[in-house]
């Protein structure tokens, strides 16, 4: 399921948004993703949009074997962390969310 989800999401932010992933890993609830946006992008709508349209893809695709861990009419939680990076490099970015998945 991991990795299908990143597909979804590369394919949700690229061609629904014109979003540019830079990096993408997953943990076990939740995901960190770095992306580039034009500055038009209302981003509240751009992550309603993903969680929506994800969570609708990874049900369907996945229903069997959720079924016993989500009895909840709903996938993703209703909150959010968006942060802008502006003083940090891409490398440094990278570089956190690809360590996110390391046991600490």
């Amino acid at each position: 399921m991991n990795i299908r989800l990143k597909e979804i999401t590369y394919n949700i932010f690229k061609e629904s948004w014109q979003c540019e992933i830079i990096e993408i890993e997953s943990e076990a609830d939740h995901l960190h993703i770095a992306f580039e946006a034009y500055p038009q992008i209302q981003l509240s709508k751009l992550i309603n949009n993903f969680k929506t349209v994800s969570s609708r893809y990874i049900r369907k695709e996945f229903a069997e074997y959720l079924k016993p861990f989500y009895w909840k009419p709903f996938f993703w939680s209703p909150s959010y962390c968006l942060l802008s990076v502006g003083g940090a490099t891409i490398d440094t970015i990278k570089e956190y969310i690809r360590n996110q998945d390391k046991p600490r």
